[in-house]
């Protein structure tokens, strides 16, 4: 390097000026580290094989299970009263709720048609550390865990609607052990493509070695059809401590994690109304989810 060249690059350095190849890009000030003047999105950078099952599969199977001819326009619902009339100035700002209750366990499915097709809309992950309540640290193993388990923080990959690890807090006082506000656990919700490779863990290497599992147990066939759970469109079943370490993202360095946390996992999906539980399993076990009744 000639001295004209290292007097040029001197001044550049003294007088606080950036190169050329880094000018366009600005400085984070708790990290002095480099960062793009734009918003880097992410996509994904391979095949997802479980959402091709469920697209070229899947779809066409629950549409044809599931379908419902109705040769007759459906008549109008029925006029809830409402408590208060909504025209008085005196009520206006009072909540309003209808006489009879809202219906929810009473109201047909949408009609069917392929905007309506039973699909999986996300993943939630949910577990509880009793031990938080005395001391929040002890979260830090399930957090620890859970990113391992999930792969899932946030805002990753420049998607803002990703929130990551959730910490679960208490919400009111039960029993005098718990208290609002309080720590209790984690959760953590899991759409697009890392819904399906978590579900594709599940079903291959967690369920199959698991030895006291014979599948997710279905109720009684004289539960009723009308209620809260039945009209939800929600699967959910719980896995013992055991079930943590049978994940291969955890069990390769089982050690790192004080203990094995039990999980409830929720397959939330866009069936409504009559028998979506129903059609909400039928796509579970098309995902290679077992099922028994006991």
């Amino acid at each position: 390097m000639s001295v004209a060249a290292a007097a040029s690059t001197r001044s550049v350095v003294r007088f606080g000026r950036t190169p050329k190849i880094t000018r366009h890009l600005r400085k984070n000030k708790r990290t002095q580290l480099p960062q793009p003047h734009v918003n880097v999105l992410t996509r994904e950078f391979a095949p997802c094989r479980f959402e091709d099952h469920y697209h070229n599969t899947l779809q066409d199977n629950a549409m044809y299970m599931t379908y419902i001819h109705e040769h007759l326009p459906r008549p109008e619902s029925r006029h809830i009263r409402l408590t208060y009339d909504p025209n008085d100035p005196y009520a206006k700002n009072r909540y309003n709720p209808p006489v009879g209750g809202s219906q929810l366990g009473k109201k047909p499915p949408p009609p069917s048609s392929p905007d309506t097709v039973i699909r999986l809309e996300k993943i939630s992950v949910h577990c509880m550390v009793k031990e938080a309540i005395a001391s929040k640290s002890n979260l830090l193993g399930l957090i620890m865990a859970m990113r391992a388990l999930t792969g899932e923080s946030y805002k990753a990959g420049g998607h803002h609607a990703v929130e990551g690890i959730q910490i679960v807090r208490g919400k009111k006082s039960v029993g005098g052990w718990i208290r609002p506000g309080v720590p209790v656990g984690v959760k953590v919700d899991l759409k697009g493509q890392s819904m399906y490779d978590f579900l594709g863990t599940l079903t291959e290497f967690v369920l199959p070695r698991l030895r006291d599992f014979q599948g997710v147990v279905l109720p009684p066939q004289s539960s009723s059809v009308n209620s809260p759970s039945a009209v939800s469109g929600v699967v959910s079943f719980g896995l013992p401590p055991t079930a943590m370490g049978l994940f291969p993202q955890v069990e390769v360095n089982l050690d790192s994690y004080p203990k094995s946390y039990g999980m409830h996992i929720h397959f939330v999906t866009n069936a409504t109304g009559l028998g979506a539980q129903n059609r909400a399993r039928a796509l579970v076990s098309g995902f290679q989810i077992p099922f028994v009744r006991k």
